[in-house]
């Protein structure tokens, strides 16, 4: 084979060190751990990343895409690991970067007619090993309801209620079921979501989540209070946002907690 200019370890134009480089949105069928069934296949957006050195003018794109079939579609604490490691190693990098983004779907029933139907929820893992740390934060977006509290006690009749999304992000090493953390969610809230409902069920919720109103800051609080109880974890955020629907505006309350220094 001919042997070809290596242009990319050449001498930059400008010898400034390159935070992050790679190949984003590659787009490729993974497998993701289920508590229920085991394992659930489903679509990951997977960003490769590492740092430059400001003596090399760029890096080798092949190598991120070369690697990302390396674990077959499986995805979990581990190989996140050992993948980051390999990419570190491949690219010759003293830091490289993983995010990972996929759907995550659960089969719900509806709490009256018991039909189930499937609700998303967006997951996203940022992440990186520097040196030889290894570190990773886990982001669960997950839908609810909210009933405003305000609204219910001065009015006569009605309450106004909205769709609302907690996001929770939480820094950890250890594994934890995303059907678990979901759950903390939607407990919180005045009302979980659901796919498909029929009048029964619109019935039980539009009452339920009537005897059951929160502003966001309650959500927030409750959801925070949970997590704190998981001895693993030591830092986590909790979002709220509460898309009103009398007001053109959201409604937004936000909780930064680490164990170690909060007040």
């Amino acid at each position: 084979m001919e042997k070809l200019r290596d242009v990319q370890n050449e001498r930059p134009l400008f010898e400034v060190k390159v935070d992050r480089v790679g190949v984003k949105h590659i787009q490729i069928p993974i497998q993701v751990e289920d508590k229920k069934n085991k394992v659930q296949s489903t679509i990951a957006s997977i960003n490769m990343l590492v740092c430059l050195p400001d003596f090399q003018r760029g890096t080798h794109m092949s190598r991120f895409t070369e690697l990302i079939h390396l674990n077959k579609g499986t995805l979990s604490l581990k190989n996140i690991k050992s993948t980051l490691k390999q990419l570190k190693h491949n690219l010759k990098a003293n830091e490289a970067f993983l995010i990972i983004d996929f759907p995550y779907f659960l089969e719900k029933e509806a709490p009256v007619s018991k039909i189930k139907s499937l609700m998303k929820y967006d997951i996203t893992y940022d992440c990186s090993i520097k040196k030889d740390k290894f570190a990773i934060s886990m982001k669960i977006k997950i839908p609810v309801m909210t009933l405003c509290p305000c609204s219910k006690s001065i009015s006569k009749h009605n309450a106004h209620n909205q769709r609302a999304y907690i996001t929770l992000t939480i820094d950890t090493l250890h594994f934890y079921w995303l059907e678990d953390l979901i759950e903390i969610g939607e407990n919180a809230a005045s009302s979980p979501l659901y796919t498909t409902l029929k009048r029964p069920d619109e019935k039980y919720i539009t009452e339920h989540s009537y005897e059951k109103p929160r502003f966001v800051e309650d959500v927030a609080r409750d959801v925070a209070a949970q997590l704190d109880k998981f001895d693993k974890i030591n830092k986590f955020t909790v979002e709220v946002e509460s898309i009103e629907s009398i007001h053109n505006h959201s409604a937004y309350a936000m909780i930064e907690y680490e164990k170690s220094h909060r007040n």
